[in-house]
């Protein structure tokens, strides 16, 4: 008697193995395909992640759905200075500068822009400014030229006290750069 013959046997005596056996294949077809469905819907939520990563690398400028951004904390805007040429990058970096002292009611006594320094071959500006504020804003107007956009590095700080008692404002002399957006 052959092997088929004898399972043959022992299902026509006793139907209800036959019957769970039968079940029991069933609910395992069904774990295989749900399982096969399950992980080809996950992979192609990674896949769309993906590109999803990839076109926002692949964008130029600013994000274009601020609300998309999980921390609202980080400034809008480019790194790098923008403009078409060395003068116009110095010019928004003067704006930047001149901008951030205003919003401390501070003065900018003097400026000068910088275009052929050690750095400029790396592709960075650098300025120096001669700023007139209160003691108090000194935080605040470092704190915004470092955390705002485009990226700016102070790379000389020289701060005297007040001179007189009837004119309580520091005098600055800072030296910031900043990099230039990188020309194709």
């Amino acid at each position: 008697m052959s092997m088929l013959q004898r399972v043959d046997s022992i299902l026509t005596r006793f139907p209800t193995i036959a019957i769970t056996s039968y079940l029991a294949l069933v609910v395992l077809f069904t774990f295989v395909t749900g399982d096969g469905i399950i992980q080809l819907l996950q992979r192609r939520e990674a896949v769309a992640q993906s590109a999803e990563i990839l076109e926002k690398m692949g964008t130029k400028g600013r994000i274009q759905h601020p609300a998309a951004r999980p921390d609202v904390s980080i400034p809008a805007g480019s790194p790098f200075l923008e403009g078409a040429s060395s003068s116009v990058a110095g010019a928004t970096l003067l704006h930047r500068v001149t901008a951030a002292t205003k919003r401390v009611n501070g003065n900018t006594l003097s400026s000068q822009v910088d275009l052929q320094g050690t750095r400029a071959k790396t592709g960075f500006i650098s300025a120096t400014f001669s700023v007139e504020i209160e003691p108090a804003a000194l935080q605040p107007l470092l704190y915004d030229l470092e955390a705002g956009m485009p990226f700016l590095f102070i790379d000389e700080l020289s701060v005297q006290a007040p001179s007189s008692g009837t004119d309580p404002k520091l005098r600055i002399i800072l030296g910031v750069s900043a990099q230039r957006l990188p020309t194709k």
